[in-house]
């Protein structure tokens, strides 16, 4: 069983790292003036709302098998799923079923 990390042993490690980084040669070279980094926009994210649910343990077991079935991801596998489901109730509307 691993041995759980505590707060003297965070210190510690702290302590060590901060031994190992050369003060001296940060303190010669001249500070340059950078803008405030901003963490950027997860890629791909930009524009795009999350959807999320809460599922009992057979339907998140489905959705793994249909994630390495088709070699989908998560949201790529909620659009198909949902892009199905819309198709098929607007072909019932046109047929009259609904």
């Amino acid at each position: 069983m691993a041995k759980k990390p505590t707060a003297a042993a965070f210190l510690k490690n702290m302590s060590l790292a901060e031994e190992d980084t050369p003060a001296a040669a940060s303190e010669a070279a001249p500070a340059k003036a950078t803008a405030p980094k901003t963490k950027p926009a997860a890629k791909g994210r930009a524009g795009l709302k999350h959807i999320g649910g809460y599922f009992d343990r057979e339907t998140v077991e489905q959705v793994a098998i249909l994630r390495a079935r088709l070699d989908l991801d998560n949201s790529q596998l909620i659009k198909k799923a949902i892009e199905d489901l819309y198709q098929r109730e607007l072909a019932a509307r046109k047929f009259g079923d609904r």
